[in-house]
């Protein structure tokens, strides 16, 4: 899996890539087909927000969130991307 991390109006440090790369390898236990990934960081005022954009057997999944904390933000990105290859996975194996 492909993992590209950018970051808008903040400084990516080491430490945010590596757990970010940390969180997102965990997805690929869900689902193996998993091409690329994009992530955006990115500081609106005290909002820290995290998007990420998941190329997967065909489809696009997108998720954001949003927090005070750029590490929360992080997890919250990281649980809704493993609910959606949950659910997109269930719904590839109930069409066959």
């Amino acid at each position: 899996m492909q993992i590209n991390i950018s970051g808008h109006h903040v400084d990516v440090t080491e430490a945010m890539h590596d757990y970010v790369n940390n969180k997102l390898e965990k997805l690929s236990r869900h689902h193996d087909r998993i091409t690329s990934t994009n992530v955006i960081l990115s500081v609106d005022k005290l909002i820290q927000k995290a998007e990420a954009t998941i190329h997967v057997s065909g489809k696009d999944l997108f998720a954001d969130a949003s927090s005070e904390d750029m590490y929360t933000a992080i997890d919250q990105l990281s649980d809704k991307l493993d609910r959606q290859l949950i659910k997109h996975k269930e719904k590839i194996r109930a069409h066959r």
